[in-house]
């Protein structure tokens, strides 16, 4: 069905510029921000109110600049890979020296505060729609958990104990986003969306498979526990991640490639990701496949993973053939058997490629890929959390918390094919965090920033799988460069509303 958009893009666009120009106060009181809708022709009926349900997820599963590849360029920073192809202003993201305004950047800032207007106007406005509790509890259940999914996401990227990120007002919303005065403040608020659908949604085995990919409860406990673990909350977040193993709703899948086919999209690791067939897909695999696809389909080649990354994983670790392709790595593609690379020849300029996404793109035919090569995106769903890195996150905060996190470790470990280790660390804890979620959503870079580990990993150069050196040491300032820049010209817009991020 198609989803029926009643949203209007004018905050943070260039709608609103054009506004602002036009009004003689020269205020912010005449506009109206985006996603308002007009309380004369909506909110009238359960179906206008399933229809706002939908548009929740139509941008997160359809814009290329979500869960496709624009967020990803904050990912690309880390030390697990490279820009592959040439890019201004995705090069300056990476080396830290970018304005905010690149439209890598842009883009996915502005799409998080979009759908977050869009949850908004279905907390404000769906209590009052005449149907049944059960529905609107869901409904409402899946507001909560995406406005602070969205929240949380711009909070660790903007957000720090200096000076929070931005928050739309729920309660006014013609009313400027607020900048918090801490992050702190933001995890705050998220912490009580995330109660809030908690207490209201279902569980996902309670879900009609139509509704798969839809918000359910563990995912809000799961959330919970990561908001935690970011706000250094390490007991709530140990008792959230717990909420989640104890719930008996989840297990590690017996092989880690399993993970990453798309017969396993809900799967019992299954907690939050990119659905594949509710609205749209995830571009990502493609943008990791081949550039131009070795001439069979158009890959992107975007990101490129790096020795560094592949030196981490120990020898036996069955990951590292399931998440990265390496010369001479026997692979399937388009229903033929091939050896990585393809023909002796590749264009990736670190001479490996991400593995983790690929199994779309080896059936005969193309069946599981789309037609577009243009949009190369495929009906695998793209992990966005999974229940192995909620096993992490206790492990984390028990280490944390001067507690033992041997159980946990050694459960992602026994999977991997690794002996246990004993006495863990937070040494092991990184370790099996590269491992584990190697080019994925988790976002090594946010992890190297708060570990306060940035600097000095960042200081080395990057190589490929000659050894050569494909991207030369970078400066990082932990004091600047543990936030992004927020967009100047939202800064603009705001009249001084908004602050720019120290050192930006």
């Amino acid at each position: 069905m198609k989803i029926k958009d009643i949203y209007i893009k004018a905050f943070l666009s260039v709608a609103i510029i054009a506004l602002l120009q036009s009004c003689k106060k020269g205020t912010l009181d005449n506009i109206k921000p985006a996603g308002s809708p007009t309380s004369t022709n909506f909110w009238k009926t359960a179906d206008d109110a399933q229809q706002a349900a939908n548009g929740l997820y139509e941008i997160q599963s359809n814009s290329e600049d979500m869960y496709g590849r624009g967020f990803f360029w904050f990912i690309d920073a880390s030390d697990d890979m490279v820009v592959g192809r040439t890019s201004a202003d995705r090069e300056n993201i990476k080396n830290f020296i970018c304005t905010g305004n690149e439209s890598s950047i842009y883009a996915p800032w502005q799409l998080h505060f979009v759908i977050m207007k869009r949850a908004n106007d279905v907390i404000a406005n769906v209590p009052a729609v005449s149907m049944d509790q059960k529905t609107k509890n869901f409904i409402l259940g899946q507001a909560y958990l995406i406005h602070a999914v969205m929240h949380l996401e711009i909070a660790d990227l903007y957000g720090s104990d200096k000076q929070g990120a931005p928050l739309l007002n729920r309660t006014n919303p013609l009313a400027f986003p607020v900048q918090l005065t801490s992050v702190k403040d933001n995890y705050a608020y998220i912490e009580a969306d995330l109660k809030k659908a908690a207490s209201i949604l279902p569980y996902f085995d309670q879900l009609a498979p139509a509704d798969y990919g839809r918000a359910h409860k563990t995912a809000a406990w799961a959330y919970l526990a990561k908001t935690y673990l970011h706000a250094k909350d390490y007991a709530n977040a140990e008792k959230y991640a717990d909420s989640v193993i104890l719930s008996g709703k989840h297990a590690l899948l017996s092989n880690y490639a399993d993970v990453f086919k798309i017969a396993n999209n809900y799967s019992s690791e299954y907690i939050w990701s990119v659905a594949s067939s509710l609205n749209g897909q995830s571009i990502l695999p493609g943008a990791m496949l081949e550039n131009k696809g070795w001439g069979l389909y158009n890959g992107f080649g975007y990101f490129q993973p790096t020795k560094e990354l592949v030196n981490e994983f120990e020898p036996g670790d069955k990951r590292l053939p399931a998440t990265i392709l390496q010369n001479g790595d026997a692979f399937q593609y388009f229903g033929q058997s091939y050896t990585y690379p393809i023909g002796g020849k590749s264009n990736s300029r670190t001479g490996y490629q991400f593995n983790k996404y690929m199994e779309p793109f080896s059936y005969a035919g193309g069946i599981h890929v789309s037609l577009n090569g243009d949009e190369p995106s495929t009906d695998l769903n793209v992990p966005l959390l999974r229940y192995a890195e909620i096993i992490l996150i206790k492990a984390e905060a028990e280490l944390m918390q001067g507690k033992s996190a041997d159980a946990e470790i050694n459960m992602i470990r026994a999977r991997a094919g690794l002996a246990p280790v004993s006495g863990a660390t937070m040494a092991n804890l990184k370790h099996e965090r590269r491992c584990e979620l190697a080019g994925e959503w988790s976002d090594r870079n946010f992890d190297l920033v708060r570990w306060g580990d940035a600097q000095a990993v960042y200081a080395q150069p990057l190589h490929g799988a000659d050894g050569s050196i494909v991207w030369k040491a970078r400066t990082f300032d932990p004091a600047r460069d543990n936030v992004w820049p927020i967009p100047p010209k939202d800064i603009q817009i705001s009249q001084g509303q908004l602050k720019q991020n120290a050192g930006w």
